[in-house]
């Protein structure tokens, strides 16, 4: 019977071609799970810092590979016992913005205001009639009296405006 030390099982290593892929491919035929060449190389890593004796060291690598698999699967299985779906996700889910992202609105509706009063009057006006009342160019043009290109004109000018005065803030 062969010890199976560290030197003796470095030709078992991931990256040497001796029967590394031949034991890879045997796992993954054993356990049928995709981290077949992480299990083999916790089972090596374990071999290869022990002191085992043993007589085939192909059989001891892969039968610890299989069996990391195997208990990796009863965990994975158990955990996927305990865990309970509620299909309604609305009784989990907070729909409230978080507190940070509050102030943060608060303080650009804050510099909005602030740049809405700076506007002129007439503009300032048209503006608001078109984005918070809702009202089309050629109603705010037929109740002020003036032309629907001046309407255009001056909420324009106003979007500008206040794009630009928000993007510097």
């Amino acid at each position: 019977m062969a010890r199976m030390e560290f030197s003796k099982a470095s030709k078992y290593a991931p990256g040497s071609a001796f029967s590394w892929a031949r034991l890879r491919n045997q796992v993954a035929r054993m356990t049928r799970r995709d981290d077949a060449e992480d299990l083999l190389h916790d089972a090596w890593v374990n071999v290869a810092t022990g002191r085992a004796v043993v007589q085939n060291a192909d059989a001891l690598l892969a039968r610890a590979a299989t069996n990391r698999g195997i208990d990796a699967y009863r965990r994975e299985r158990r955990a996927g016992e305990t865990l309970v779906w509620d299909p309604d996700v609305s009784t989990v889910a907070d729909e409230h913005p978080l507190q940070d992202e509050v102030l943060i609105a608060r303080e650009r509706l804050g510099r909005l205001r602030v740049g809405v009063e700076a506007l002129s009057p007439r503009t300032r006006q048209i503006f608001l009639m078109y984005r918070l009342d809702g009202r089309k160019y050629r109603e705010i043009a037929e109740e002020l009296g003036i032309s629907q290109s001046a309407v255009e004109k001056h909420i324009a000018r106003a979007m500008a405006y206040l794009a630009d005065w928000m993007e510097n803030w």
